[in-house]
Parts: structure tokens; C-alpha cells; sequence
């Protein structure tokens, strides 16, 4: 034991106490499970705003997404939308984890969150009144609500949380790597809780006409459900989508003395960096692979003890292949008998929220012992020849579970969950 009477850092464990989701499946971690396991699609013709002018018009809206349970009008209007999903589910998994004040040590709670943008939303609408009506008619609250750290920053003040405080930014992988500080900010014994994950609000006029022209988004128009078809033949591209998964990631022994539900334990991290390309993956999966052989390695597991993989899958030509790839190369054999699944079918890409909202599917997982499906999947491509888990829930004994994230600049992540 540590002299303060806190566990050693090699001896103190994470566990999963909270979670908080806003979705294009609905604005609660209910909504989300539900959805995933009926295999339904959240994606829909665009409605927030004017498409007719795009050459994409389809995306995943959180069109029920209320933040009046969370926070008061006032306060709401300094928030940019990734805050306020951020800010919503943060609460949802604070109410989840039974904290009481007196529970923990202010000083020894963090937020780190990941957001791979940030406040696009408030930048698009301060340029224009800033283009429309001049420099003296741009809101004082620009800076406050664009920052990408604004989501945590809400988020301590109104949880008075003292400890470590960041946004984390790497793209697509943006979660998963502020859930891997979380992680080892735990381990390292520097805090007793983090709320962590992440939220994305890119579903923009702006947004969408700039991954439009990078040919990086699916442009089915014509049929929104269909469109995201991870590992698919006539997959064409992702389909951009905005919302928030938070957790609340907890020392074991801080989670047991106050009686927690613990949802799961986090065993391992792994994270690597392709140094390919600032777009595409690299062809052969090998940073990717490393991340998932590092995460293994960090939790002691060899491959034929994982049950299931949450891919990456965004639905890209190239992105798919690179993932089956590296999940050959990091598993071997295994590789063919592990089951995996995207549910970026059913909700689309959120960007830097990704990581947070499949963290919590994998959980679920673990929980209710089914995976969750990829639809859409008619058509396997040859070069996709793993187990995806097509169109259909399946049952099954789900003990360990790792998700995998991925995003531009080559950034990879890894976590692993196993249950308890």
C-alpha cells in the first residue's frame, strides 16, 4: 500500500460506474442499446438545416435531444451543441453512478474528454454575423463556447470537479484516447474518478460540404438507413453524425467502499500512430494492429481470450480493409473466430464522440451477453472476410470485449473491457 493508505499504482484497478449517451437512436444509453439491438438506423434526411445546395443530405440528427433536464435555458445558450451533449450526458452518468457529495475528494475527480472539433456550429454562425453585420456584432461568448475544452470545463463546474481537467483532440480517436488518460490518470493514483469519453457536434453546413469534398462521405440520399454498410461491397463512405457517450471511470476499491454498481472492468490500453498518411490508413493495418497487441499486452490476454471487437468500421472503401487487416495481423489464428461488429451502421460516425458511445455498447454487451449487429451488410466484400456479426443481434457469452477507434493523422486507440 501507498504511505497515504491509497493502493499502490500497479494495484489499482478501473472500473466503469456510469455511463451517458446522446445519440442519433435517442438521447439516453436506453435509447442507444435498444436501438442497436433491434438493429435499427438513427440516420435520416437532414432537417436542422438546408441541404438542397449539398451534394450530401443525409446524417445522424439527435433530434430528440432536450437539454432542459440538464441545464437551465440560460446557462444552455453559452454552450455550443457538442457542449450541451457533452454537459447532458455527463449528468445522465453522474446520476448513474450514485455519487453523493461526500463521497470523494473534489481534488481527486477529473473530467478528460475527446472532441475531435469542437464548436464548429458557434464558428459557422459568428463567421456569418461577423460577415453580415460587422466585428462589433460577434458574441462575447464566441471563444467560450467554441473551445474544445468547453465540454469539460462545464462539466467540472457543475459537478465540482477538481482533479485533472482536459480535452483531448485526435480525430476520430479522440474518445478513446481521453479514455486511455483517464485510465492511467487512475492507475498513476493522480485521481479516484474521471468522467471521461467524448462529443462531437460537426453536423454543420460547413462540416458536411468539407468531408463532401474529400469524398470521405456516403452520398445514398435516396436511402438513409442503408447508407452506412460497414465491411460491405457497395459501401461508398461514412455517414457524419453528432452526439456524446460519457463514463465514469472509477478506482476499484473508491467504487466498492460506497457500494457502486460496477458495470465492467477497464484491463487494458493500447494506442500507436500510423506516421502513413494524414487521411488514409495505413493499407496493411500495422499501427493499427500494434494499438490492439499493445492493449492485449497491458491487460494480459492473448487474442482467443477476446469475444468480441466493436470495430472501427466506419463504412470507407479503405478504412474497412485496413481494419479486417489489422485484426488479422494482431490476432492470428483467433481472428477467425472472434465476433465483431460496427454500430456505426446504425448511428453513423460521431468523430471524436465515437469511442465513447462504443465503449458503452461494448459494455452493454458484456451486460446482457448479446452483440450488437452490423446492418446493412448484404453484400460482404472478399477483402472483409472476418465475423461481423450481419444484420442480426446474436447471443452470446460475452466476458471481454475491446473497442477500436481510429482516426485522421493515423491516430489509434484500444480499450478492454472485461466483465465482472
Amino acid at each position: 500500500m501507498a504511505g497515504d493508505g491509497r493502493a499502490a499504482v500497479s494495484e489499482r484497478r478501473v472500473v466503469v460506474t456510469g455511463m451517458g449517451a446522446v445519440t442519433p437512436l435517442g438521447a439516453s444509453v436506453a435509447a442507444l442499446w435498444d436501438g442497436l439491438i433491434a438493429g435499427r438506423s438513427g440516420i435520416r434526411a437532414i432537417s436542422q438545416f438546408d441541404v438542397s445546395n449539398q451534394e450530401v443530405r443525409i446524417g445522424g440528427e439527435c433530434l430528440d435531444f432536450d437539454p432542459a433536464p440538464y441545464i437551465d435555458g440560460r446557462q444552455a445558450k453559452r454552450l455550443d451543441r457538442f457542449a450541451l451533449f457533452a454537459f447532458a450526458a455527463a449528468k445522465q452518468a453522474f446520476a448513474q453512478s450514485g455519487l453523493q457529495p461526500g463521497q470523494f475528494d473534489p481534488s481527486r475527480a477529473g473530467v478528460i474528454l475527446g472532441a475531435g472539433i469542437g464548436g464548429l456550429r458557434e464558428i459557422e454562425e459568428q463567421h456569418i454575423r461577423l460577415l453580415n453585420k460587422g466585428p462589433g456584432k460577434v458574441s462575447a461568448f464566441t471563444i467560450p463556447k467554441l473551445m474544445a475544452n468547453a465540454a469539460p470545463g462545464h462539466i467540472a463546474i457543475a459537478l465540482d470537479f477538481r482533479g485533472p481537467s482536459a480535452s483531448v483532440a485526435s480525430a476520430c480517436a479522440s474518445a478513446g484516447s481521453a479514455m486511455g488518460e483517464a485510465y492511467h490518470t487512475i492507475r498513476r493514483n493522480e485521481a479516484d474518478l474521471v468522467m471521461t469519453g467524448g462529443s462531437e457536434a460537426a453536423l454543420t453546413p460547413l462540416g458536411i460540404a468539407a468531408f463532401a469534398a474529400m469524398k470521405a462521405l456516403s452520398t445514398r440520399n435516396d436511402d438513409p438507413p442503408g447508407a452506412s454498410r460497414p465491411f460491405d461491397k457497395t459501401r461508398d463512405g461514412f455517414v457524419l453524425s453528432e452526439g456524446a457517450g460519457v463514463l465514469v471511470f472509477e478506482e476499484y476499491e473508491h467504487a466498492r467502499r460506497r457500494g457502486a454498481t460496477i458495470f465492467c472492468e477497464v484491463i487494458g490500453f493500447g494506442a500507436s500512430t500510423d506516421a502513413s498518411d494524414i487521411v488514409q490508413p495505413e493499407p496493411e493495418g500495422v499501427g493499427a494492429a500494434r494499438a490492439m497487441q499493445l492493449a492485449l499486452a497491458s491487460a494480459r490476454l492473448n487474442p482467443e481470450e477476446v469475444h468480441y471487437i466493436n470495430a472501427h468500421g466506419t463504412s470507407t472503401p479503405l478504412g474497412d480493409v485496413a481494419e479486417t487487416n489489422a485484426i488479422k495481423r494482431a490476432f492470428g489464428p483467433a481472428a477467425r473466430k472472434v465476433a465483431i461488429s460496427s454500430t456505426k451502421s446504425e448511428v453513423g460516425h460521431l468523430l471524436g464522440a465515437s469511442a465513447g458511445v462504443e465503449a458503452i455498447a461494448c459494455i452493454l454487451a458484456l451486460k446482457h451477453k448479446v452483440i450488437p449487429p452490423t446492418i446493412n451488410l448484404h453484400n460482404p466484400d472478399p477483402e472483409c472476410d472476418l465475423d461481423y456479426v450481419p444484420n442480426t443481434a446474436r447471443d452470446a457469452d460475452v466476458r471481454v470485449a475491446i473497442s477500436n477507434s481510429f482516426g485522421f493523422g493515423g491516430h489509434n486507440t484500444c480499450m478492454v473491457f472485461r466483465a465482472v
